[in-house]
């Protein structure tokens, strides 16, 4: 399918869907202190995972003896893009900003490639080589803040390293996502996904009741449970479901490079975050570097 023989609708999407997909990093930083992190993950996937059931569970029994195959890996894909990617961000949102958290995130695609390469054997081009060493010095840059001192001394914002540990995990959950083939459809997937993030979060979930926080199940809970379930979980995964159907992987993996954008306009408007000069300057390196990795895309 062409660009110009594709409606403004997609398009539309294609710059909305990001604003739900965010809306995780801004809830991460909105639940803290109301919510523990790992609850949070928690009980927003077992939301999740309730809500999806009662429309995927024909297929799921359709096809139990797939369920049993794909057992294993579903367990890595619950581990690495639910569990971790679904407590990690909302542990980083602890102690760093939403903005760091958007900047940070959006060189998940430079770790896919460099995955790729190490362990499937993709070849890499030279612009994507660059396009790499400019994107981690873009993450560098807003982990230490601007100052090469914090790296020398190993002067970190604990919650910048834990958003760096999501985006790595996730990383490694969408190359081994895209190397896998499944029996079933995207929705069951999606749910066979989610049940398996519960099951790997249970246990962190224990040790954090046990001995870190205790959830409160009162107001401020499930709101922002409901509100994690829904808006950066089914929402965005539906309109990405839709996105790929319109525009095709490429085009629609562009949503993850306004993170920071967006990001940044959370931060502002609801958390009262300014732009400082060390984010200004790790976006740009970060943005050159996609750029540079998926020149063919942008077409120069």
């Amino acid at each position: 399918m062409k660009t110009k023989d594709i409606s403004f609708i997609p398009f539309l999407l294609l710059f909305s869907q990001p604003i739900f997909m965010t809306s995780n990093l801004a809830i991460a930083r909105g639940a803290s202190g109301f919510v523990p992190p790992v609850s949070l993950a928690f009980w927003r996937w077992l939301l999740a995972f309730l809500i999806f059931l009662p429309f995927v569970f024909p297929s799921i029994r359709k096809n139990f003896k797939h369920l049993i195959k794909e057992a294993p890996k579903l367990l890595v894909l619950g581990l690495t893009g639910f569990a971790f990617c679904g407590a990690f961000p909302y542990i980083s949102g602890l102690t760093t900003t939403v903005t760091n958290m958007g900047i940070i995130y959006s060189a998940s695609p430079i770790f896919i490639i460099l995955l790729s390469v190490s362990f499937f054997k993709e070849k890499i081009s030279k612009f994507q080589l660059v396009g790499t060493l400019f994107c981690l010095l873009g993450v560098v840059t807003v982990v230490v803040k601007g100052d090469i001192k914090n790296l020398i001394n190993l002067s970190f914002t604990k919650g910048d390293l834990w958003i760096v540990g999501a985006m790595i995990s996730w990383a490694v959950y969408s190359v081994y996502l895209m190397h896998w083939k499944s029996k079933f459809d995207l929705f069951t997937k999606f749910t066979l996904m989610a049940l398996a993030g519960i099951i790997c979060l249970a246990p962190m979930y224990y040790v954090e009741e046990k001995y870190f926080y205790t959830t409160q199940f009162n107001k401020d809970f499930f709101i922002w449970v409901v509100a994690a379930a829904v808006f950066p979980g089914i929402i965005a995964f539906q309109m990405y479901a839709k996105l790929q159907k319109f525009l095709g992987a490429s085009l629609t993996g562009l949503t993850v490079y306004m993170m920071p954008i967006y990001s940044a306009l959370y931060g502002y408007f609801l958390f009262s975050e300014s732009l400082k000069g060390f984010h200004w300057l790790g976006g740009f390196l970060v943005l050159l570097g996609i750029v540079l990795a998926n020149r063919k895309l942008f077409k120069f």
